[in-house]
């Protein structure tokens, strides 16, 4: 019998902690960053970054092997008046990573846990459910969609080298808009108010946005994430759907996508 290591989760805001924590054989200990609650989960330990050597031994005392991280962060304002002496050694390598980007932070955060004794895991890990494979999973795509796709992928690829997102939407071949700082969100509100005359005849095709991991991420953390909001966000953006690269992307409440999709006529497609 596979007795299975102790794992914290470290949980920022947003609706995927509570899905990772759900999706787990069994329930985690759960740590947020001050600031930063989970929704509709419980949290065991709040923690701040000036305090962040205290924070790891706790973890120790608590019994934890392993940490998964998941939910959006961001950089919280320090108090040097907070900062104990082991984490204040600590902090030049954070402050220096934060000025060079986000991968270049989580890679920090991931070698701070590793150096104090912890495993560290991803979704695929601990909730691989969350990650579909391969396969249409609402609607049909057609082969000017496969096109856009291909388009998009490119794009995402070439944003990812550079740091700066995992998303783009692409119509007939043309980019509508990419994902960066905003996130989602507004690259979709963005693209729901754009003028009727900026973008092609959608009678052509309307397009999609498409989402993957960046290139040569590192996947215990950081995935993209999407859900039953994003659905609902290209549809109103007048998109034709989704794709995502499969086992590469999280899919909240996928079974409620799937249903809102076949609503709103839109497809959900994991592209190999």
């Amino acid at each position: 019998m596979t007795v299975e290591p102790k794992t914290a989760l470290i949980a920022g805001r947003g609706a995927l902690p509570a899905a990772l924590a759900g999706a787990m054989a069994t329930r985690p200990l759960v740590a947020a960053l001050n600031g930063f609650v989970p929704d509709g989960l419980e949290v065991d330990i709040n923690f701040r970054v000036e305090r962040l050597a205290p924070f790891l031994r706790h973890l120790g005392d608590h019994g934890v092997e392993r940490v998964v991280f998941a939910g959006a962060v961001q950089r919280p304002a320090l108090d040097p008046a907070l900062l104990d002496p082991q984490t204040a050694t600590m902090l030049p390598r954070l402050m220096q990573a934060m000025a060079a980007g986000d991968d270049a932070t989580l890679r920090v955060v991931l070698d701070l846990f590793v150096e104090a004794g912890f495993a560290i895991a991803g979704v695929e890990d601990v909730a691989p459910s969350l990650l579909p494979g391969p396969g249409m999973l609402a609607g049909s795509v057609s082969p000017r969609d496969e096109a856009d796709a291909t388009r998009a992928a490119a794009i995402v690829a070439a944003l990812g080298a550079v740091d700066v997102g995992q998303g783009a939407a692409v119509a007939q071949g043309l980019c509508l808009g990419v994902e960066a700082l905003p996130g989602t969100d507004a690259l979709l509100a963005g693209l729901a108010s754009l003028a009727a005359g900026l973008r092609p005849d959608p009678a052509r095709g309307r397009g999609l946005f498409f989402k993957a991991p960046k290139p040569g991420q590192d996947r215990r953390i950081d995935l993209p994430t999407i859900g039953p909001a994003t659905v609902q966000a290209v549809a109103d953006a007048g998109l034709g759907g989704i794709a995502f690269q499969a086992g590469g992307v999280i899919c909240l409440d996928l079974a409620e996508m799937q249903r809102l999709a076949g609503k709103l006529g839109v497809f959900l497609w994991a592209r190999e």
